[in-house]
């Protein structure tokens, strides 16, 4: 486990947030003259996949973009992302020190270094994605937000609302399911709206491997505030990301959904620890399941199958497919895109049966750098692009999947979109000193999930 920051540090850059606001307004305010149609960056949010999305927003080949304001609570996150962007890009890294904000209401500064029409990554832990959004709407900023972008009913519905509120006001939003831009998929989309492998009867997907990222945690160390703790570890508290569930597994369930077209109507699902314990005995604290399997069932019957496991020495199988009436397909051959998608004319999925196999050359390869291609040719051309809501779909089905394990219940996704359980309420206030939305008790074990007995409630 990377080492926490100290209270200090956690606290750094606090004290000259204010004058550093001013300072980067002044710092570009030429930029906003002329005819310049540089498109400006606020990164929200440094982990990895945010030092990533900055990579791919510069590295756009349509017009300048510049990267100029950084946010994150942690300043050695921000650090460590400025280090790697600056050691992968050529050009566009503009972020002087004083556009370099640390803090929870860091996001308000960097976004106040743009102006209306620029754009504001959100790559933090999806709890606070609908603060976020609000002031970038407020602030007239089109969007990147990671996925996913709810983890309960309550901040679903606020962000329906909120993915409306952009909508009206004509911003441009990319939600990163990068899937639906993998070039391969979306020529078996059209392939199978067009009828190649007939109806589709049934779907299957699979993420299976060993412990990732901070899947599982051992008890908080001396020295660390509650909070710090949960939002560093975030895959392993719900509040913060809706656990694995939602974080590993929404980009197969997302372009299965997308390949069927609709969103499935209810789930039921199954789900389990076998380990709780680490080395020596260590408790493991987080609230995941190990293993997950859920029936999600659509309106017309049709069933899609997902089975997730995160164990050590377990097999792996991390992949999509889906039968229909007249073949079969595999979606992503590997990951959560990998090429080649396939089309085959025996629900067997024998090489000799293939009758389609993607080919897909160059950049377009990549549906990281795709999404961005989109989004900011989007901008440019001034054409309709929002992909809020149907972020919000894609979370809130994954909200469902993962309440039906831990209750042991079937929910349904208008259950889910009404369910009164949020997880954080008040994460819009929240300030280096505030409580953690949960507490261990007093083995170091925070609330998980038992299915069957929660009354209801995941925990």
């Amino acid at each position: 486990m990377a080492g926490h920051a100290t209270r200090r540090e956690f606290l750094g850059g606090a004290a000259g947030m204010a004058a550093g606001t001013l300072l980067g307004a002044r710092a570009l305010g030429g930029v906003h003259r002329g005819v310049d149609d540089t498109i400006r960056v606020a990164l929200v949010g440094c982990g990895g996949r945010g030092t990533g999305a900055a990579v791919n927003a510069l590295s756009v080949q349509r017009g300048p973009v510049r990267l100029v304001a950084m946010a994150d609570v942690f300043e050695d996150r921000l650090k460590a992302s400025y280090e790697a962007i600056s050691g992968e890009v050529e050009e566009g890294l503009d972020v002087a020190p004083e556009r370099r904000f640390v803090g929870f209401d860091a996001y308000k500064h960097a976004m106040d270094c743009l102006r209306p029409g620029d754009i504001a990554i959100f790559a933090t832990p999806p709890a606070f994605r609908w603060v976020h959004f609000t002031y970038a709407i407020e602030k007239g900023l089109h969007v990147f937000m990671e996925k996913p972008v709810t983890v309960d009913g309550p901040t679903s519905r606020r962000m329906l609302d909120l993915a409306a509120r952009s909508r009206e006001k004509g911003l441009k939003v990319g939600v990163g399911l990068m899937s639906r831009h993998s070039r391969a998929m979306q020529e078996l989309k059209q392939r199978v709206r067009g009828g190649e492998i007939g109806e589709i009867v049934s779907q299957h997907g699979y993420r299976m491997h060993g412990p990732v990222v901070t899947f599982r945690s051992a008890p908080k160390p001396a020295g660390v505030s509650e909070l710090e703790y949960q939002i560093r570890r975030f895959h392993s508290f719900l509040w913060t990301s809706g656990g694995c569930f939602n974080d590993f597994y929404i980009h197969v369930i997302d372009h299965l959904c997308w390949m069927k077209g609709e969103w499935p109507v209810r789930a039921q699902g199954v789900g389990g620890r076998h380990f709780r314990y680490g080395p020596g005995g260590v408790p493991w604290i987080d609230q995941n399941f190990d293993s997950y399997g859920i029936e999600y069932v659509y309106a017309d019957g049709t069933t899609m199958r997902f089975d997730g496991r995160t164990m050590d020495g377990a097999g792996n199988r991390f992949m999509s497919y889906m039968h229909g009436t007249k073949g079969s397909a595999i979606v992503s051959a590997n990951s959560d895109c990998g090429l080649p998608s396939r089309i085959f004319g025996k629900r067997d999925m024998s090489a000799g049966s293939a009758v389609w196999t993607s080919e897909v050359a160059g950049a377009e390869r990549n549906p990281y750098q795709n999404e961005w291609e989109d989004l900011i040719g989007a901008i440019r051309d001034g054409r309709e692009y929002n992909e809020a809501q149907r972020g919000v779909e894609a979370s809130l089905v994954c909200n469902m999947g993962r309440m039906s394990a831990h209750t042991g219940q079937e929910v349904s996704f208008e259950e889910m979109l009404a369910c009164g359980h949020e997880f954080a309420p008040g994460v819009g206030e929240m300030t280096v000193g505030s409580e953690a939305p949960v507490l261990a008790d007093g083995e170091g074990l925070y609330p998980w999930p038992r299915p069957g007995v929660g009354g209801g409630r995941e925990y």
